[in-house]
């Protein structure tokens, strides 16, 4: 009788193990139950409708390690469909999980979806926003970190904490007039604000800062080093950060360590995000400003779209005090940012998820297999509609998710034929898709034809940002690449009437979102996606579509009816953890009772 216990108490141990761990046999899993929920908020001292995840402006900070399973229940508490995108997070093999309208059916109102994906050969400074209908204008962003294995050496001094900042514009107008003015053709015109970690300014100045605006204070010791993670989550604002009398050693930037050094400011582009080291050697006289300023605008007119929080040392005397920290002196000329972003480069030396130096992919010498000139112009009315263009097409999402298209092998829903170049004349509206070659060499060069800064952004993929210059790209701007330590990361800022040009390795299959952070240029239609298949039919390359995918447009059919949770008999709905939780209380309870 001893001897079937212990037989009937092994398979039920085995059986609790293939539960709890499903898919990634050996990875520790991390679970995460996020309400996305309206909530009522002052950020400038204007009450009105903000986006909080589990009642929180910004969202929670998912914090993990390489390799780590990350497990994500999401309950859509909004009166309108919800999507959330992990910004820079590759989802290796695993485009079902991105979160944008190419791969993904948003989550209806009431409903909850779980993303599940592993942080596969990752490290660094990333975030998460909702990806459709204007909402990251509203909040619901948050952070995302993936830290080193204790076993990968760190290419500096663990420091003695860990702060993230986000900084970005900001309206007091309600989102949903935001979004209904771009359809109207109207300019969102100057923002309202700067906010910094979902707060309004210190009040620096009385004239510009109303009283009682609820403002951002970090707390540091002296003679300590903290990690500065700081993310750019705005709307369409290039801002510069910096810190009173600090200097900021920037070390890594979207997964990637940088050769270390010191910048007492830096342009963060929207949907950009940057680590820096900061050490406390200044005296405790009085606290210090950390201040993010609109960049390439009249100072004058836009001094109230100013972000201020406070730096306070332990041993402090005083408040901050005195005139903010000067920003460049450029409003008018580029060259400055330009030649910053240009100086940022790879570590070549460090190691990242990997032991292996980052040096050891020599980008350099692939030979390039694909190539792509991505142009864009200030936005036009196309049939009625004000709309924005890359080579002249305007993207439209379909009804049906792209991903799930080519899983069931519908036709029509797009077209696989965007051109290598600008089309020449009038602009349309389309679903055209770039046609990747799995385990090509494309290069893109982004060609911005519009009056201010862009940022874009690749899913699924750490690119190598090569050159940068003003005027029109030709095949000789070649000449100018960085070959050798260009850095790697995921967003990278195209100035007005210039030029970037990025090479990517398109060693990841699935279908990826190539877009503009820029929101209001974004929503209009200033995106398109690169589709990655290998030839060969295999499963070896890419995840199955998941059992919990969800189905709109043309699959609806296929999609089974959920209850939404406020017209439940419960609160919430049972997750994966809870369920678990249960199923092993249930197993332990059998186990213990077997005669």
């Amino acid at each position: 009788m001893v001897e079937r216990r212990s037989v009937m108490a092994l398979a039920l141990a085995l059986l609790a193990a293939a539960l709890v761990a499903p898919c990634f046999a050996g990875d520790p899993y991390a679970y995460f139950d996020w309400d996305v929920s309206f909530i009522t908020a002052a950020p400038l001292g204007v009450k009105q409708q903000v986006i909080a995840i589990n009642g929180q402006f910004p969202g929670p900070i998912v914090n993990v390690t390489t390799n780590w399973n990350v497990v994500v229940n999401v309950l859509n508490d909004l009166d309108e469909p919800l999507l959330l995108t992990w910004n820079g997070i590759q989802h290796r093999k695993n485009s079902w999980q991105d979160g944008v309208q190419g791969t993904n059916c948003p989550i209806p109102s009431g409903w909850n979806w779980t993303y599940q994906f592993q942080v596969k050969d990752q490290i660094g400074s990333f975030f998460y926003f909702p990806s459709i209908n204007f909402q990251r204008a509203a909040g619901g962003y948050g952070g995302f970190t993936v830290n080193n294995r204790d076993v990968i050496a760190v290419p500096f001094d663990k420091p003695d904490g860990d702060i993230t900042l986000f900084i970005g514009d900001w309206y007091n107008k309600d989102y949903k007039d935001l979004r209904k003015a771009l359809d109207n053709g109207k300019q969102l015109g100057m923002p309202d604000g700067v906010l910094m970690n979902g707060k309004g300014p210190y009040r620096y100045n009385k004239t510009l800062v109303p009283d009682g605006i609820d403002y951002e204070t970090v707390h540091v010791h002296p003679g300590k080093t903290y990690r500065f993670r700081v993310h750019n989550v705005g709307i369409s604002t290039s801002l510069n950060f910096r810190i009173q009398n600090h200097n900021m050693l920037l070390v890594e930037t979207e997964g990637s360590y940088t050769v270390q050094q010191n910048y007492t400011n830096l342009d963060i582009h929207v949907g950009q995000s940057y680590s820096f080291l900061v050490t406390m050697d200044q005296n405790a006289s009085s606290d210090y400003y950390m201040v993010a300023s609109a960049r390439f605008v009249n100072e004058s007119r836009w001094a109230r779209v100013t972000g201020v929080a406070i730096l306070h040392y332990s041993n402090s005397k005083g408040k901050a005090s005195g005139p903010l920290p000067d920003p460049p002196n450029d409003v008018y000329d580029k060259t400055f940012s330009m030649n910053q972003a240009r100086s940022i480069r790879w570590n070549l030396s460090a190691g990242a998820a990997r032991p292996n130096p980052q040096g050891s992919f020599r980008y350099g010498s692939i030979n390039v297999s694909q190539v792509f000139v991505l142009r864009n112009k200030p936005p036009v009315v196309i049939r009625g509609t004000h709309r924005a263009t890359l080579n002249g097409i305007s993207y439209t999402a379909p009804a049906t998710p792209l991903r799930l298209a080519d899983e069931y092998k519908l036709k029509g829903v797009y077209t696989l034929d965007f051109p290598t170049r600008p089309l020449k004349g009038a602009p349309k509206v389309g679903r055209s898709l770039i046609n990747g070659t799995y385990r090509g060499f494309m290069e893109i060069i982004f060609q911005n034809n519009d009056t201010k800064v862009q940022t874009y952004h690749v899913d699924g993929y750490a690119f190598f940002v090569v050159g940068m210059d003003y005027g029109e790209w030709t095949e000789e701007s070649r000449g100018t690449y960085n070959k050798g330590d260009g850095v790697a990361r995921c967003s990278t800022q195209v100035f007005p009437g210039a030029w970037t040009a990025i090479l990517v390795s398109l060693d990841n299959v699935g279908i990826w979102n190539v877009r503009a952070q820029n929101l209001d240029t974004w929503y209009l239609g200033q995106e398109t996606y690169i589709r990655v298949i290998n030839p060969e039919d295999t499963n070896k390359t890419e995840l199955p579509v998941p059992d919990n995918a969800l189905y709109c447009g043309l699959l609806q059919k296929y999609q089974n009816e959920q209850t939404p949770h406020h017209k439940a008999t419960s609160s919430a709905p049972l997750t994966h953890q809870v369920y678990r939780v249960l199923v092993l209380m249930v197993l332990m309870v059998a186990a213990a009772t077997l005669p």
